[in-house]
């Protein structure tokens, strides 16, 4: 059905930025919502950032400020730029789309940060 493929990982140094892309093919309807996800070594999968059908967005305390999620609907596409990075947002990012009744999941992309 729905094909989520993502993009932007990799090392960086703290205090630097990365943008995730997450590129969706198939039958996305409008009611859905979009997201990322993480998840670190030993610890469980938290959301980071998500954005509503109608723009709405929220995230999580430990990245507000720094994060930002936005979408290209034309595209089918979310993205997240992620600013200012710490040690702490080493993690895998997972991109989420969905609504009540179902949601997809990307493979997830590999976000180093270290010096």
């Amino acid at each position: 059905q729905v094909h989520l493929v993502e993009s932007g990982g990799g090392l960086v140094q703290p205090g630097g930025s990365l943008r995730l892309s997450c590129a969706a093919s198939g039958s996305i309807f409008s009611t859905y919502a979009m997201g990322w996800y993480r998840q670190a070594p030993g610890r469980q999968r938290e959301s980071v950032a998500r954005i509503t059908s109608g723009g709405g967005t929220s995230y999580a305390d430990s990245v507000k400020g720094r994060f930002t999620i936005s979408k290209d609907n034309a595209k089918k596409t979310v993205y997240l730029q992620m600013n200012s990075l710490k040690a702490e947002d080493t993690a895998v990012y997972y991109c989420n789309i969905g609504d009540y009744y179902i949601n997809y999941w990307g493979q997830g992309t590999q976000v180093t940060v270290s010096s």
